[in-house]
């Protein structure tokens, strides 16, 4: 996490990000099916900087986690909100506190968000949008389309393509 958080202090804001690793290990399957996504896999969370390059990318969890129950549980918004770097994510993440920000959300009683929010949701959706960008250049990796190997080993695997990336980037600092 100290990584996190120095990476992070150095950014003017950065996007935060859950993406599931699809896993072909079925073997006391129910943790790692994701609901979400109908299939096993594994969540990983993700750090992005204001240019869409991956930052940091967290320990695995088990598919079923959610994104903010993942992002707890490493520690993830505490550390953000101890440097107090703002930092942008989806709905998911809602009622994660700290300096985590999230789109408005519709509630059941109010069928309708006012103008302002709908405004303020479109920005928020723009810089959320080179999150996702930074998600999906790690993906493109072939060994990350569906690991076939113990979901334990995709931690290392993650990291490891991360570290290719900040050395393709001339960003690895060691």
């Amino acid at each position: 996490m100290r990584a996190a958080a120095e990476r992070a202090s150095r950014l003017a804001y950065t996007i935060m990000d859950g993406t599931l690793i699809p896993i072909d290990r079925l073997a006391d399957a129910r943790p790692y099916y994701s609901g979400k996504h109908k299939q096993h896999g594994m969540n990983m969370q993700t750090l992005a900087n204001p240019k869409g390059r991956l930052v940091w990318v967290s320990p695995a969890l088990p598919g079923a986690v959610h994104d903010v129950t993942a992002a707890r549980t490493r520690g993830l918004i505490e550390v953000l909100a101890s440097v107090g770097v703002k930092t942008f994510a989806d709905k998911g993440y809602q009622g994660a506190g700290g300096t985590i920000r999230t789109p408005f959300k519709r509630h059941r009683h109010r069928l309708w968000l006012s103008g302002a929010q709908r405004d303020v949701n479109r920005s928020h959706v723009r810089v959320r949008a080179i999150g996702e960008r930074a998600v999906a250049t790690s993906k493109a990796w072939k060994v990350l389309t569906k690991l076939r190997c113990c979901p334990h080993r995709s931690t290392a695997l993650v990291q490891a393509i991360l570290v290719l990336e900040l050395v393709e980037e001339g960003r690895y600092s060691g």
